[in-house]
């Protein structure tokens, strides 16, 4: 009687720290997924930042690239139409009367 009533206690304390690794086992993997889970949202929060700044930098070039080429644009029309107005032509006097060809070239 006494064999089976240590049995049965031994039985239920085993089944007590089976049950008890069990959870233990659950709580460690339920902190490891949530570790990661911070680690990744902490990862994605890193990386949304660096694309930002990326973003940002590459704009940024964007628009001095941009402002350079409208003020070369700028200049280049101004020379252009600098060019553009030459006045060709000849020029003849006869007698007491002015005969005057001028071409104006627009190229």
């Amino acid at each position: 009687m006494v064999r089976r009533t240590l049995l049965h206690a031994a039985l239920r304390a085993w089944v007590i720290q089976c049950w008890w690794r069990s959870m233990q086992a659950k709580m460690l993997e339920q902190r490891r997924r949530l570790a990661l889970r911070l680690y990744t949202c902490q990862e994605w929060a890193v990386v949304k930042v660096q694309a930002q700044v990326r973003m940002w930098q590459a704009r940024r070039r964007f628009l001095q690239a941009r402002q350079a080429a409208c003020i070369i644009q700028s200049h280049w029309r101004w020379h252009a139409s600098q060019q553009r107005g030459l006045i060709r032509g000849r020029y003849e006097v006869r007698a007491s009367q002015l005969e005057l060809d001028i071409e104006i070239l627009l190229t």
